[in-house]
């Protein structure tokens, strides 16, 4: 079976919702999905399949590089750790790898609501990514 019968269901799902920029390619036993989803429910939703084929995210045969096309207008909130950088990652699960940093203090914008554990957000410099949601905290 090849990966692109084995992540279909991802697959359509990306072009049924309007991904826009979808690139999908296969290199070296590794499936390449890029592109934009229109919103972060649409993100969301394909993180959510993505783990419905390969539970915990363990086979290592996909890498998904989807972001959302336009930020919604959404809260704003303060990274609220410690002291230390709080980690924005590419999917929401702390197996899944870190694409960026938020500061202690800094202030992010809420992009959507992955589950009450982790949130889409989008950093000061344009980063973009999940966070854990207990770091976050609505600025008033």
């Amino acid at each position: 079976m090849s990966l692109q019968d084995k992540y279909k269901e991802l697959i359509d799902t990306a072009k049924s919702a309007g991904t826009s920029n979808l690139q999908v390619n296969e290199q070296e036993g590794v499936l390449h999905i890029s592109g934009e989803a229109p919103s972060g429910a649409v993100k969301d939703n394909l993180w959510n399949i993505y783990g419905k084929i390969d539970p915990n995210f363990l086979s290592g045969d996909v890498v998904m590089d989807i972001k959302v096309a336009t930020a919604v207008e959404g809260a704003k909130l303060e990274v609220v750790t410690q002291s230390s950088n709080l980690n924005v990652r590419k999917g929401p699960g702390i197996d899944q790898p870190i694409v960026g940093k938020a500061a202690h203090a800094e202030t992010v914008t809420l992009v959507s609501k992955h589950s009450d554990e982790w949130w889409l957000i989008r950093t000061k410099d344009g980063e973009e990514g999940y966070a854990h949601a207990q770091y976050l905290r609505p600025v008033e």
